[in-house]
């Protein structure tokens, strides 16, 4: 996911490619029998990656009675491709899909997809404090989403607010890393393998100078890293890189004032780190 004051470890590549599938998977399982039969061979294509054809299949039934089911599938194809071209057009045309959308006719699993697709768009455009907001709102509705859906979504707001604060626009930048704290926190005792969650309750300590739970939470994330869905794979290379590259460093800043005393604490942190590593190693 990730010119700022310090370095960060974002996992955002990661959310961007899994987000879009778990919340089109959840959207088409919602769906009525004939919705989902009439939506399958599009949202297949879109599995595949393969947009402009999931968006011809797709379009085909926006003047049927699934058209609103159809219109967010058409969204969310535009916005991958969007994110794999940087074509400005596919941006506009995934706007115009969702506005196409009548929210009143979609389910309630429907309607959490459509703001996920709204907050995508909002994202992909820079608008991360609005993206913010409705990623948020779908986080409250996190008994709905199921685990790998809440992680992802998790992950995409966190990044959000990650990248308002470093934007050097925020003048709130401690309180937005206390929200992500805060619900870093709430998350993990709901889903304790939510690896978006352990990674960025680790980092929002880091940002807000508390480098001790920040340390605590990093190791924390490494030895719970197997509850995820993926074993932990991705979750420990991104807290690795998080402690190697940004914790680490600043610990031994506050630690040590000379340059004897910098090797000395570096050599001993990172011999810490490695044999949490060594101790808890990948299966």
């Amino acid at each position: 996911m990730p010119g700022c004051q310090h370095t960060q470890v974002h996992a955002l590549q990661r959310v961007s490619v899994c987000v879009s599938v778990a919340a089109l998977l959840g959207l088409l399982a919602a769906s009525p029998a004939g919705a989902q039969q009439g939506l399958d061979p599009a949202r297949q294509l879109y599995n595949l990656g393969r947009y402009q054809q999931a968006i011809e299949t797709a379009g085909r039934l926006r003047a049927t009675p699934m058209a609103d089911a159809a219109n967010l599938l058409v969204a969310r194809s535009y916005l991958e491709l969007f994110r794999k071209t940087t074509d400005r057009s596919a941006l506009l045309s995934a706007r115009q899909a969702l506005g196409d959308i009548q929210p009143s006719r979609l389910s309630p699993r429907d309607r959490t997809d459509y703001l996920i697709g709204l907050g995508e768009a909002l994202y992909l455009d820079d608008g991360f404090g609005p993206a913010a907001e409705l990623f948020g709102s779908v986080l409250d509705r996190g008994d709905e989403l199921g685990p790998v859906t809440f992680d992802r979504v998790f992950d995409w707001w966190a990044t959000s607010l990650d990248r308002q604060a470093q934007s050097g626009a925020a003048g709130n930048r401690e309180q937005l890393y206390e929200a992500v704290r805060e619900r870093a926190t709430v998350a993990l005792g709901r889903i304790p393998g939510s690896s978006a969650a352990a990674y960025w309750l680790a980092a929002s300590c880091r940002y807000l100078g508390d480098l001790t739970h920040a340390w605590d939470a990093a190791v924390a994330a490494w030895i719970r890293a197997p509850l995820a869905e993926d074993q932990g794979r991705a979750l420990r290379a991104d807290i690795d890189q998080l402690v190697l590259q940004a914790i680490l460093p600043e610990r031994v800043r506050l630690m040590a004032s000379t340059d004897t005393d910098r090797e000395r604490v570096t050599a001993v942190l990172r011999a810490s780190w490695e044999a949490v590593k060594k101790d808890w190693p990948n299966k």
